[in-house]
């Protein structure tokens, strides 16, 4: 990882790390050194090792099929397209692709855990070592390296409010295919963390191998949290030796991104104050209290030998040919990255604009198809961000839901452009066809929308401005700033349809400035 102030280069973009999160405690400053490992369900419509559906929302318990419900007898069946779209995943963060993997059991015994054992893949995962800048602000980025992906499969979901006796077990979610994304302890602050999560979820979204919706449980995220003292990072990375960092908890099942920064934040604070006090952090598994703003203790945190894992015995080992591999990768879309740089390469955005247009695959795919009609890169990017977005943010819509096609915006855009349109004009046709539709141009010419460019025309406008206004003109000679009221007099006289740029030099040379 590079040191502070050491450039990362990206595809003709640089970005600095940024500075770590530092908190003052009562007695000294810390550093906070944060691990993520987020779990993915996988987009497929069947489960990992089941035919049974994967669709949200379904009646408890009809989502299940004998080997999700673990009926003796039942063995479970790979689904390739899972591992397919976890390949995919690893070459869209960069990282190694093991051509052999194996699947081993988990122990542990829980009511929503059918079988009592959890299939995953903890010696033999089938994505390596990979990474993925995350974003802070334009110029400034952290580098997180990915330590590995493998995958596993989800338990069910246990409710304890519906009978205030009893709890219930759904298992529609049992054996939904996740991937488990652990990162290295690479993070540090909230803010960042929070920023990682949403650009892997990005990626994700690019690739088509997770939908990404947190709400609903198919994005979460485990963070492990330590501090430690200025400079001991440092030495960790020329080491390598874990034991110049803190002690680590847990924050499981995270799947918000304003929570996991609190989250965070006071885990960190509450360690400090151990710290502080002498005391010591005992490696834990916290859940973190949204009504109280709090972690508060689950279980000490376990290893890998607490699960007693072992190779599973009903599953053999999975092995890829390279050029399956390649013909994943061949078939991968342009990603957020590349694609970021390409609009600020192609269409001369600034990197604000291009993050903001990149965001979604939606709305970058939206914008180049207003650039391919309207032909102007950075108009385009200024009517879809200010005025499209604007709009639609207003209203609490997304860019599915515009009522503005990006043909339309492109054509309101191309006569911008031609100079058919000005600016004002440009703002009432944008209102006309976001509430009404229609085609631009035509809208234009049925009402007369047409920006005026006959320079004998406006010539006539300033005159009469300029006759009627006797004092204005004196005042002006002495203050030549007051030359934009006489612009704003002949737009107001031709109701915005005179060109601005014509008005403006008129203006200026009839009053001798």
């Amino acid at each position: 990882m590079p040191k502070r102030g050491t450039l990362i280069m990206l595809d003709h973009l640089d970005y600095t790390p940024p500075s770590p999160k530092v908190i003052s405690g009562a007695k000294d400053d810390w550093e906070l050194v944060i691990g993520m490992e987020i779990h993915a369900q996988v987009a497929s419509k069947s489960k990992l090792f089941s035919g049974a559906s994967t669709k949200f929302g379904n009646e408890p318990n009809s989502n299940v099929s004998f080997v999700d419900a673990a009926m003796p007898g039942m063995l479970p069946v790979i689904n390739e397209f899972c591992v397919e779209q976890a390949v995919r995943t690893g070459l869209g963060l960069k990282a190694d692709i093991n051509l052999f993997s194996a699947f081993d059991r988990k122990n542990y015994f829980y009511p929503d855990l059918p079988q009592g054992y959890q299939i995953s893949q903890l010696y033999h995962p089938i994505v390596g070592e990979g990474e993925v800048i995350v974003d802070m602000e334009p110029g400034v980025a952290r580098r997180v390296r990915i330590e590995r992906i493998h995958l596993e499969q989800d338990a069910g979901k246990s409710i304890h409010d519906m009978d205030p006796n009893m709890s219930f077990v759904d298992l529609n979610r049992t054996g939904v295919a996740l991937m488990e994304i652990v990162s290295r302890p690479d993070i540090r602050g909230p803010e960042e963390a929070a920023a990682y999560v949403l650009k892997m979820r990005q990626i994700l979204r690019y690739l088509g191998t997770c939908d990404g919706n947190m709400q609903n449980g198919n994005l979460r995220a485990d963070v492990n949290v330590s501090v430690c003292r200025p400079g001991a990072y440092e030495k960790y990375w020329e080491t390598q030796d874990f034991s110049h960092l803190g002690t680590r908890c847990e924050i499981k099942n995270m799947n918000s991104t304003r929570f996991i920064q609190a989250a965070i934040d006071y885990e960190a604070r509450r360690q400090i104050a151990i710290l502080e006090d002498g005391g010591t952090v005992d490696q834990e598994t916290r859940l973190y209290d949204a009504v109280k703003g709090e972690t508060r203790s689950m279980r000490s945190k376990e290893e890998a030998h607490d699960y007693r894992y072992f190779p599973c015995p009903d599953l053999l080992p999975l092995e890829i040919e390279q050029a399956w591999v390649d013909d994943i990768a061949a078939s991968l879309p342009e990603l957020p990255d590349e694609k970021k740089v390409r609009f600020v390469k192609d269409f001369g955005l600034n990197e604000y604009d291009a993050g903001v247009l990149t965001a979604e695959t939606e709305n970058a795919d939206f914008f180049e198809k207003v650039v391919a009609t309207g032909e102007d890169g950075k108009l385009s990017a200024n009517w879809v961000i200010n005025e499209l977005f604007g709009r639609l943010k207003k209203e609490d819509h997304d860019i599915s839901e515009s009522p503005v096609s990006p043909e339309q915006l492109g054509g309101i855009v191309k006569l911008i452009k031609s100079g058919d349109i000005s600016g004002k004009i440009a703002k009432d046709l944008f209102e006309i066809v976001y509430t009404e539709g229609g085609d631009p141009a035509q809208i234009v010419a049925d009402r007369g929308m047409k920006q005026v460019t006959d320079t004998g025309a406006i010539e006539a406008a300033v005159d009469a401005v300029i006759d009627a206004n006797p004092d204005q003109v004196e005042k002006a000679k002495q203050n030549p700033k007051l030359a934009g009221w006489f612009v704003g007099q002949v737009m107001k006289a031709t109701q915005g349809k005179a060109n601005p740029g014509a008005v403006d030099a008129l203006v200026k040379s009839k009053l001798g400035l």
